[in-house]
């Protein structure tokens, strides 16, 4: 190969490049803009992240939910990485057009029609699965966590309250009887309040958001795998009880440490799989019509007669 071939060859590497450096520039500039007006309003964001747990408080009788942080410089950076998830979120319409505009000239019209329906499905399934998370299984998870201390605190006050003794009976009376008493001191025993920091909730609202948001783009993986021809309806049938177990094993995973929320995650998850092998089961029967019209499809069983 000539010195002018090999340079007429790296010509359209180097425009790539070029062209890849615009796109993440603008994509990293969409996402700086996005976080910092999210910033702006990120003190709304955060205790709209916080209100499930809010809810669950005042459903336990706390009237005044209280939050706490205990560094100088924790609810800064608890605001910064609102601000930064927010940002994302709002900036990911731009991230996914500059992907689309790197990736679509390369594509063929056919290709462009396949792909483009996953690109706007995908964002929508996250935004479900958060929702889910948000709505449904953060209020679920704090309510179990919280009721079952007050649970406790009714069970341990159970016997000092047989023989007469006046205590608190659950963490609202006890964090009443603290604020009434002030100063005040007991002769015995300890109570046991509930004292959030706002870093630490905030991290498993967020753990549950993005959570549920990644596991319910499964339809959107296993469909896009299935219309390149990697996986069939037929084999992710059969793998429905190796699926059962490695969705157990994802559930546990990316969820807290709790076996409500992984169970919830499984429950929601698995149909997705059911539904990926409906999906592919319809591409495949609409690629088999296309083939049989061209006359290029061949049974399996002409196939074995064949062999």
């Amino acid at each position: 190969m000539s010195k002018d071939e090999i340079e007429d060859s790296s010509a359209p590497l180097v425009e790539h490049l070029a062209e890849l450096r615009s796109r993440l520039i603008w994509a990293a500039m969409a996402f700086i803009v996005a976080m910092v007006l999210c910033f702006v309003v990120a003190d709304p964001i955060l205790r709209f992240l916080l209100r499930p747990i809010e809810e669950a408080m005042r459903a336990l009788g706390n009237p005044n939910p209280v939050m706490q942080y205990t560094a100088p410089q924790e609810y800064f950076f608890t605001l910064v990485r609102v601000s930064m998830v927010a940002g994302l979120a709002v900036s990911f319409p731009v991230i996914a057009y500059q992907l689309w505009r790197f990736v679509a000239p390369g594509l063929y019209r056919t290709e462009k029609q396949a792909f483009l329906p996953f690109l706007i499905a995908s964002p929508l399934l996250f935004l479900l699965g958060a929702t889910f998370a948000h709505y449904i299984v953060t209020p679920l998870a704090m309510n179990f966590f919280l009721g079952f201390a007050d649970a406790s605190s009714v069970l341990t006050g159970l016997i000092p309250a047989l023989v007469g003794e006046n205590v608190p009976t659950t963490m609202s009376e006890a964090a009443a009887d603290m604020a009434n008493a002030g100063a005040a001191t007991t002769s015995e025993g300890i109570s046991i309040i509930f004292q959030g920091k706002v870093n630490e909730t905030l991290d498993i609202s967020l753990k549950l958001i993005i959570a549920f948001g990644l596991c319910f783009q499964l339809p959107v993986l296993l469909t896009l795998m299935g219309k390149a021809g990697l996986v069939s309806s037929k084999g992710l049938a059969g793998m429905r009880k190796y699926a059962v177990v490695l969705i157990l094993i994802v559930a546990a995973l990316v969820t807290p440490p709790d076996v409500l929320s992984q169970m919830i995650l499984f429950f929601a998850v698995y149909p997705l799989y059911e539904v990926s092998i409906f999906l592919i089961r319809r591409i495949e029967k609409r690629r088999e019509a296309d083939l049989r019209a061209q006359g290029l499809w061949q049974d399996e069983e002409e196939e074995d007669g064949a062999a």
